[in-house]
């Protein structure tokens, strides 16, 4: 187990291209390819994580990337009251470093993110049999909400959403 504390853990903007976050990004597929079928993972490619309207952030430990998450800008709907909304994507933390606050500092960084951009509602899909991440999500004030965004209630995704 590697052993860190939060001084030397650094979240900065990444490219989703970057090779240690690409490393990161097929251990969390590989994760959820265990977990759900492969219709049940709503999962943004590379090439869609370096769209414009998509912000992601990776947790460094010196030259290794520990753990990423990415917010995506989303048009208005009846439930945002017609403003955008982001939505939380690609939240992943190396097992050998959890526990240690990281996935919190990230989850931060997200809703920062959002805030400045003036987007004021959060939302993401997650997995019911991911009950790290829905604690996670709980503990930092996300309450549970329908099928949003065209996902489909599918029994294994729960969702979550957040006023800023």
């Amino acid at each position: 187990m590697l052993h860190s504390t939060l001084t030397d853990v650094q979240i900065r903007p990444e490219r989703a291209d970057h090779p240690e976050v690409i490393a990161l990004l097929v251990a969390l597929d590989s994760s959820l390819a265990a977990l759900y079928p492969p219709e049940a993972n709503h999962l943004l490619s590379v090439a869609e994580l370096l769209a414009p309207e998509v912000a992601l952030f990776a947790a460094w430990q010196g030259d290794r990337v520990v753990g990423t998450g990415a917010t995506r800008r989303m048009p208005g709907n009846a439930r945002s009251g017609g403003r955008l909304y982001g939505e939380v994507k690609r939240m992943f933390v190396d097992p050998a470093v959890r526990g240690q606050g990281i996935a919190v500092r990230l989850v931060q960084t997200l809703e920062a993110g959002l805030r400045a951009q003036q987007i004021r509602l959060a939302t993401l899909e997650t997995g019911r049999d991911q009950p790290e991440a829905v604690h996670l999500f709980q503990r930092s004030g996300y309450r549970q909400r329908g099928a949003f965004g065209g996902y489909p209630d599918n029994g294994l995704s729960l969702f979550f959403e957040k006023y800023l």
